[in-house]
């Protein structure tokens, strides 16, 4: 029943996230959170900030948190834009850049929210085909696209990256189209575009405090671009909310970016655990994609990808399946510590034992 919905909603298919459990307690491999807590100096910022000013708004410019952004990445502060989270920026980004009438490129196989804005957006299409190992087609995203373009790197659920050399061509190529880069999960090994900020008037790369930051259940991302960039996606969070970011989310994602050292450890802690557990995957007999995220995307060449699922969770491991053509046979497995892929290692093998 959708009685008094409008007619824009009544047939969207909206995002499905990642399951969020209540009923039992599994080691949580689904969602693509840091298996690390926030750095004590991000629970002090936060504490600190949780005072008398809670009454008050927010800034609307988070002006401190921008200023942290940018001594982060080298940027000026004009260059950055924050939001309620990379999703929210994203959705900002497809409102303030592509128009109806012309079509969005993205590939088949990438984050699925993009093909939902686009729907809701009433924006058309153009979906460029991962090539068959799932690498992204390089010509056809420096050929094909007419309108504005979305390259996720690394790319997600597959975790393969481009290197910027390969992302700069494909921003060369269509000087006349905002290209966003989608770098949620670049800090596990990619090369992030925002050192070119300055040379590509028509290139937006947007990033997320909730992947290396370990700082999900704060919703915080930012957007780096020109000038002109930044001042259309204000103009478009000014017309839904002007108060995106709360006062909590923006200290601690400050002092987050502040402890660098940390943010390091982290990173290259899971990094090594990605790889050692894909190597232990092979040798078991796993199809397993290379990975600079922090996730893994696993088959088995004996398995369907949805036994392999419900067979993780029988044995207590949640990973993400996808019900999709091409990826179904497919499993994208979070990176958690490694007593955490300890058990799913074991869990996959006995699942596989049971099944063949």
């Amino acid at each position: 029943m959708k009685e008094f919905w409008s007619k824009k909603i009544r047939d969207a298919e909206p995002y499905v996230p990642g399951e969020q459990p209540k009923d039992r307690k599994f080691i949580k491999l689904n969602t693509n959170e840091n298996p690390y807590p926030p750095a004590q100096s991000v629970i002090a910022a936060i504490h600190a900030a949780a005072d008398e000013k809670l009454r008050l708004y927010p800034d609307p410019e988070c002006l401190d948190l921008r200023r942290a952004i940018a001594r982060h990445t080298g940027l000026r502060e004009e260059q950055v834009f924050c939001g309620n989270g990379s999703d929210e920026i994203l959705a900002f980004a497809f409102q303030a850049f592509f128009d109806p009438n012309v079509p969005v490129s993205f590939a088949d196989v990438t984050y699925s929210f993009y093909e939902v804005w686009a729907k809701y957006l009433d924006l058309s299409v153009n979906l460029i085909p991962l090539n068959d190992d799932f690498s992204l087609p390089l010509e056809r995203f420096l050929e094909e696209p007419k309108g504005g373009i979305v390259i996720a790197n690394p790319n997600a659920p597959t975790g393969q990256a481009l290197a910027a050399g390969e992302v700069k061509r494909v921003v060369e190529a269509h000087p006349d189209q905002v290209v966003i880069v989608d770098e949620a999960y670049v800090d596990f090994g990619a090369e992030s575009m925002a050192r070119y900020i300055d040379t590509y008037p028509n290139l937006l790369v947007v990033q997320t405090a909730s992947k290396s930051r370990s700082l999900a259940g704060l919703r915080v991302g930012w957007a780096m671009g020109n000038e002109n960039l930044m001042a259309a996606l204000r103009c478009v969070r000014d017309s839904v909310n002007s108060y995106t970011v709360d006062r909590l989310a923006a200290a601690g994602t400050a002092a987050a970016l502040d402890n660098e050292e940390y943010f390091e450890k982290t990173c290259a802690a899971i990094a090594a655990t990605r790889d050692k557990t894909r190597q232990r995957l092979l040798d078991s007999g796993f199809a397993v994609l290379p990975s600079k995220a922090n996730f893994l995307f696993v088959s088995h060449p004996g398995v369907p990808g949805k036994a392999l699922f419900q067979g993780l969770r029988e044995r207590g491991v949640l990973a993400r399946w996808f019900d999709k053509s091409r990826i179904r046979d497919h499993l994208r497995i979070t990176v958690g510590t490694d007593e955490e892929m300890d058990a799913l290692v074991a869990a996959l093998t006995e699942t596989v034992k049971t099944l063949k």
